[in-house]
């Protein structure tokens, strides 16, 4: 085989830059690369939030390295990258932050280029911008720095000498910004006051940059060191040194967000959370992604093959959900239909979401209930002569049985056709989330449907679950999934307004904004 041939069933690494930590710091590029890679090979910082962005039948690889632990050592971790590419899959070497700025993809990218594996570069946004940024801190400033270095806090123990001038670091009128660095701060201080930086020089440490579990220790240069040591800071920080630290009090933004600190669990499905993880995480909070549901097609199409054969002798088409939406009309255009053989009947919606979900395929609303629950639809109807008039509701397997009794009641002759289920998954950890709510590390676990509810209650039958939720807040979207935890014996301490993910958030957001920080 020649050599050109050989490069033909390789797979080409790519070296991503995740950002620090908050998932919105992610570029469309490399979002687009994680989501279609074969195997991800990820570090210590470049977490969980990304890393479910992979597809579900992704390789995922943890090397990570925290302090003297080292997971994979950076040689093998080469190999790694090397062999998995010439079994022909496309690697994502996912870094928690930018490749090339102390992140070993210099050294890596060499290992590939002399392997002859093909790579690419997807810069990320390094902790040592968007660490200072997310604590109010600019490293440049028109009135306080116009340079800014970036200077390893750990260099190569290797090394016979350091190559960090200290003399011309502490003259610098710039800014100073030292990574892996909390744990020589001490020496860091000390050896910039020794050579001529003022003590007073406006110094501060952030851990865990950019994530909800942020910190900030301001102080000066001459007791940054102690202060750290006194709140028991440890890594991963960033250190930034430079009269721009004074800012902070005037730029503090990201702390300031209603759900800054909190950790969430989502309990929608996986292909529902992502939406609901940025809103949490767009307020400041943290997203534990936990489904308790998985959305899959119903026991047997039949039924709805043949209610799609005669849509037009129905006059109105309910839908009560956006996945009713969805499952119905994959279907439908999976059998060669087009909207042109949905003229006959009106279409009714319980809720924006759902309503939107319809409008996207090309179909008018002509009805939208103004309380978005079955309730809602039979109010629309409530001065209508129904009889004779043929209703279908494209809808779960299992659901409540309000709205079609409803409308018979009324004198409507109505079909009810599955068109998906609701089942619990096999994959969530739920070691992980027990463990979180062991420790009292999740402030609220959130649900969006009575399913949710009951198989989240039944995951953890056996637990004592009384006791892991105690002094976590609740959360519910709505009427129905509140009285479903009222049946299992619980409490919703947020109820939403309005019954959408959106309306849910707003009601998180409300409840920690009026000071209420427990459940």
């Amino acid at each position: 085989m020649s050599k050109t041939d050989e490069q033909k069933t390789q797979g080409v690494v790519y070296l991503v830059g995740s950002g620090p930590g908050d998932p919105g710091l992610l570029t469309l590029k490399a979002a687009e690369k994680i989501a279609s890679a074969d195997v991800i090979v990820y570090d210590y910082l470049a977490g969980h939030n990304f890393v479910e962005r992979a597809k579900p039948d992704a390789e995922l690889l943890y090397v990570g390295k925290s302090g003297k632990r080292h997971t994979v050592e950076q040689f093998d971790i080469n190999q790694l990258l090397v062999s998995k590419a010439r079994e022909g899959k496309n690697v994502v070497r996912l870094k928690g932050g930018d490749p090339y700025v102390f992140g070993r993809g210099g050294e890596e990218a060499e290992e590939l280029a002399e392997a002859g594996i093909t790579f690419e570069v997807i810069p990320g946004i390094t902790s040592a911008i968007a660490a200072p940024a997310y604590a109010g801190i600019p490293v440049t400033h028109r009135d306080h720095a116009s340079s800014v270095t970036f200077v390893t806090g750990h260099e190569d123990p290797n090394k016979e000498e350091s190559a960090i001038d200290w003399s011309v670091l502490a003259r610098t009128a710039g800014t100073l910004v030292f990574l892996m660095g909390v744990k020589n701060i001490g020496k860091i201080s000390s050896e910039l006051i020794s050579n001529g930086m003022a003590a007073r020089t406006p110094a501060a440490l952030v851990r865990w940059g950019t994530t909800p579990s942020q910190v900030c220790v301001a102080s000066d240069l001459a007791n940054i060191a102690s202060e750290c040591r006194q709140r028991g800071l440890s890594a991963p920080a960033v250190l930034i040194v430079g009269s721009v630290v004074s800012l902070r009090d005037r730029l503090s933004w990201y702390e300031s967000k209603p759900l800054f600190g909190k950790r969430i669990v989502v309990t929608r499905s996986k292909e529902q959370s992502r939406k609901m993880a940025d809103k949490i995480g767009d307020n400041g909070g943290e997203a534990i992604l936990f489904p308790t549901i998985e959305i899959t097609a119903p026991s047997d199409y039949g039924p709805l093959d043949r209610t799609i054969a005669r849509i037009t002798d129905f006059d109105w088409v309910l839908f009560t959900s956006e996945n009713g939406v969805d499952h119905f009309f994959k279907h439908f255009f999976d059998l060669g239909k087009d909207v042109r053989q949905l003229a006959g009947p009106k279409f009714g919606a319980i809720g924006p979401v759902t309503a939107k979900a319809i409008r996207s395929r090309g179909i008018k609303v002509d009805m939208l209930a103004k309380e978005f629950v079955a309730e809602g639809i039979l109010e629309f109807f409530e001065s209508e002569n129904l009889r004779g008039q043929r209703f279908l509701i494209p809808r779960a397997e299992k659901a409540r049985d309000i709205l079609p009794e409803g409308l018979i009641r009324k004198g409507a002759i109505v079909e009810v056709v599955p068109v998906y289920r609701t089942v619990r998954p096999s994959g969530p950890n739920i070691d992980a989330i027990k463990k979180s709510l062991e420790d009292k590390s999740i402030d609220a676990v959130t649900f969006t449907s009575s399913s949710t509810v009951t198989h989240f209650m039944e995951m953890f039958s056996g637990a004592r679950i009384k006791d892991l939720l105690d002094g976590v807040l609740l959360a519910s979207i709505g009427p129905v999934t509140s009285d479903t935890l009222v049946r299992n014996g619980y409490r919703a301490s947020v109820e939403a307004e309005e019954y959408t993910v959106d309306g849910l958030i707003r009601a998180l957001v409300d409840h920690y904004r009026s000071g209420k920080n427990t459940a």
